[in-house]
């Protein structure tokens, strides 16, 4: 209970840190890329650290280092530092909601990292924001895509169409990241932590090239199949 109650205690001012450590990064020469992720990873680091939970983390399919979009399930707002620890070999920048760029000093922190915010309630500006990752990925960059937009912890919502785009208009294979326990441990709304484990695993990457953009529905199905086989899979405790 104690470890818990720390990281209730640890989570505000950690994330205040990694914020301004990362504006402040920003503005020293040199590339901000690897800066902010030696910064998200040190932070996510510490996380996991005091929160005590237990990991049980399967990348096998996946080659280290390797050029992906990542695809993941959404249980909790843990699912950013557990990737920004689990997926420290590969330079990974988060496609998220445009209000989370919004939060004081956060928002601006994940700009100076390079995530990439999508706005889903205007066409242009979102064709812009898939534009953005698409160039992001271009340059070296891993996009990570939440496919159900909105977190939940009891099975896979319905992927969105919106990703299914993007991952396909990059053109990199797409690696399904499955993710179970962290709705447990950290439900939404909440700043406790529940004591569990949390894990895990890669699914074998998807070669996007046998779809064309007028297959983008096809290739959700499939995916959104694969991916919910391999959840219900996941041991739950």
């Amino acid at each position: 209970m104690l470890r818990f109650l720390l990281f209730a205690a640890c989570c505000v001012p950690l994330t205040l840190w990694y914020s301004t450590r990362m504006i402040l990064a920003s503005l020293l020469p040199g590339p901000s890329g690897p800066k902010g992720e030696r910064i998200g990873r040190r932070w996510s680091g510490l996380l996991l650290r005091v929160s005590g939970l237990r990991l049980e983390v399967d990348l096998s399919a996946l080659t280290p280092g390797g050029h992906y979009v990542f695809m993941v399930n959404h249980q909790s707002n843990f699912d950013i530092p557990l990737l920004y620890a689990v997926l420290s070999a590969f330079p990974i920048r988060f496609v998220a909601k445009k209000s989370l760029f919004t939060i004081p000093v956060f928002g601006a922190a994940m700009h100076k990292a390079g995530h990439i915010p999508i706005d889903r309630e205007n066409r242009r500006s979102g064709m812009k924001s898939v534009q953005d990752a698409v160039d992001a990925a271009r340059a070296g960059v891993c996009p990570v895509i939440f496919p159900e937009g909105n977190p939940n912890p009891e099975k896979l919502l319905d992927f969105k169409i919106g990703g299914m785009v993007l991952a396909l208009k990059c053109g990199l294979p797409v690696a399904p990241l499955i993710i179970s326990g962290t709705g447990r441990a950290l439900p939404r709304g909440r700043m406790r932590l529940t004591p569990t484990t949390i894990r895990v695993k890669a699914l074998p990457p998807v070669d996007v090239s046998a779809f064309t953009l007028k297959q983008r529905e096809q290739f959700r199905d499939g995916l959104y199949s694969t991916m919910s086989q391999a959840y219900a899979a996941l041991p739950k405790d």
